[in-house]
């Protein structure tokens, strides 16, 4: 495997666990659009993040094989990351729903 296609299943765990927990929580979903997005964005910030603790792609093929161990926790961080981005899009979106109300009661 090669550093983009490690990169690319990543965003693919991301997205996949953005989309299960909008099955999962039907409360906190966006739709399959909606998820997919949240899940692409949270697995990104998630590896570049926890990236330089050496999950990234660069260091899983680091000596020419895939170290299988850091792979996993590659993937780990991923699904976590899309499914920490529906809950944490969803808590913008209520603040920021909270706070168009609070405008129009005002004027």
């Amino acid at each position: 495997m090669t550093d983009t296609l490690i990169a690319l299943i990543s965003i693919l765990a991301g997205i996949f666990g953005a989309n299960l927990s909008g099955l999962i929580f039907k409360k906190y979903s966006f739709g399959i659009i909606g998820n997919t997005i949240a899940g692409v964005f949270g697995s990104i910030f998630f590896i570049k993040s926890f990236g330089r603790l050496g999950f990234d792609p660069v260091s899983i093929m680091k000596l020419g094989e895939v170290n299988l161990i850091v792979f996993l926790i590659n993937m780990l961080i991923s699904f976590f990351g899309g499914i920490s981005a529906v809950f944490l899009i969803f808590q913008l979106k209520n603040k920021m729903n909270n706070s168009a109300k609070k405008k129009s009661v005002n004027n």
